[in-house]
């Protein structure tokens, strides 16, 4: 067995490994909370295998960081206990170079999270919305005065869902902006309809603001041009916290927007910057290769490097709230975390190997 083989075998096996330990365990923990509901909807066992089965992704893209510390953890201290790391570093092998023959597998994982935050995780969360209001029972139906506001373009839109495929509103008041942001104009009405492309309105009152006095206007129905589509309305009736990408994109163009810009913003950048979390977590975890576990290091250097990865996902987590609310600036919220932990495991490297 090559040198390369030997280290990447162990380090992504271990991996995996940990990856199918906490997907269960996430998954068990999920359907203990959701076995009740699913059952109650009489859709029974395989209603709880399909929820399973599109809870996946979401599921395994939170695991895969931790999954990849700990795998890295296991995968360099049973190659310093075998004295595999002694025998590499006598013929020349740096700790670094150990660590470039691992860093394959971890680019496996960024590369599998990218692909499931970008494309398989939205679909598998708006199959799940989908299929759970269609399951719903009537008296769990979204009730009819839920209204949510947003924001289209200039315009703040108030309103509740009353189609699953969010092609009518309820009761909608929208209000019309100009370029600075001043009211020009109310519209309500009992609903609004998409007829593509632009809603029509029914049953609308309209209240024109002008500079000095209020002009109201009645219509049976109404024209309403707008960039609003069906999909931003299953978006923004839907999960408000787990937006996708193209949600954000979506949002900060001419789609509905509940949040300011920075979340969206946001959002686009930690697309990005989150699933390289992966990589700074097996650099977090090479220092194990170098612990004497003979002479009792071993366990403190484990510990040492178990903590400093749950502290760069709890610093990563804050960083995140603080550039969703648009107090610091998004890409230096985004990848502060990753940048400040990749140059702190270097250090410790560099030390170790010193």
């Amino acid at each position: 067995m090559t040198l390369r083989r030997l280290v990447l075998t162990r380090i992504a096996l271990r991996i995996l490994a940990a990856l199918a330990v906490l997907y269960a365990l996430l998954q068990v923990l999920d359907l203990l909370d959701t076995t009740d509901q699913v059952l109650d909807r009489g859709l029974g066992v395989s209603g709880i295998f399909y929820y399973a089965l599109l809870r996946t992704p979401r599921l395994i893209t939170q695991a895969l960081p931790i999954a990849v510390l700990a795998g890295g953890l296991f995968g360099f201290s049973q190659l310093a206990r075998e004295n595999a790391v002694t025998a590499m570093r006598t013929v020349g092998v740096s700790v670094y170079g150990i660590l470039a023959l691992a860093i394959p597998a971890a680019l496996v994982a960024v590369l599998l999270q990218i692909a499931l935050e970008q494309w398989v995780t939205p679909a598998a969360d708006a199959a799940m919305q989908e299929w759970w209001l269609a399951t719903a029972p009537p008296e769990d139906a979204r009730d009819a005065d839920d209204a949510r506001s947003f924001r289209v373009g200039n315009d703040i839109v108030t309103a509740s869902a009353g189609a699953l495929g969010g092609t009518i509103l309820l009761h909608p008041r929208i209000y019309r902006r100009d370029q600075d942001g001043h009211l020009t104009q109310r519209l309500t009405a009992d609903s609004a309809r998409y007829k593509g492309p632009g809603w029509t309105l029914t049953n609308v009152q309209t209240v024109s603001v002008g500079e000095t006095r209020a002009e109201i206007a009645q219509a049976d129905t109404l024209d309403w041009a707008t960039t609003l589509e069906p999909a931003d309305v299953v978006s923004t009736y839907g999960d408000s916290v787990n937006v996708s990408p193209a949600e954000a994109r979506r949002a900060l163009s001419e789609g509905a927007a509940l949040h300011a810009p920075a979340f969206y913003e946001m959002r686009l950048q930690r697309a990005w910057a989150g699933p390289f979390a992966s990589l700074v977590m097996l650099l977090l975890a090479a220092p194990v290769a170098l612990a004497n576990f003979r002479g009792g290091s071993g366990t403190t250097a484990v510990a040492i490097a178990l903590g400093t990865g749950m502290l760069y996902l709890v610093i990563d987590g804050l960083l995140t709230a603080v550039g969703e609310s648009g107090a610091a600036p998004v890409p230096l919220a985004a990848w502060a975390g990753p940048v400040i932990f990749s140059a702190l495991g270097l250090t410790i490297l560099l030390r170790k190997e010193g």
